[in-house]
């Protein structure tokens, strides 16, 4: 029994991702504005995609700056990475659950509306030597 539970959590560990990266889950943005962010900072650089959510008006541009910041402490912190050498590898979106709301309308009816949420996540990577 306990030799399975050994081979599992060594698969686990294998399965785990490497490079760092930080989560935001629940943030009271949709998930189709946030995508919309996500799009102009994959593939930059830490400091440009910075900037870019810095001058952004989007409405998930503040969130999105947050876990990119994260993102960035949780690599220097943790494995020991140098700021300069980080960019943005993988950023995606995904819906959280959504809060159900009432609007009333004629005739004692009323109409759902959805507030959604969304789970925000950066993964960061190291620029290799042949990248600028």
């Amino acid at each position: 029994m306990a030799g399975n539970m050994k081979k599992k959590a060594q698969r686990v560990e294998e399965k785990r991702e490497k490079r760092p990266y930080a989560v935001a889950k629940y943030i009271r943005v949709s998930p189709y504005k946030v995508r919309t962010v996500l799009a102009l900072i994959r593939g930059k650089s830490v400091e440009e995609a910075q900037a870019i959510l810095a001058n952004h008006v989007g409405a998930g541009s503040e969130p999105t700056l947050k876990v990119l910041m994260s993102a960035v402490a949780n690599a220097e912190h943790n494995q020991k990475m140098d700021r300069g050498d980080l960019f943005v590898a993988e950023c995606f979106a995904n819906g959280g659950t959504s809060l159900k709301r009432m609007q009333p309308v004629s005739k004692g009816r009323g109409h759902a509306i959805l507030k959604r949420t969304s789970h925000i996540t950066i993964i960061l990577d190291v620029k290799a030597e042949g990248e600028i």
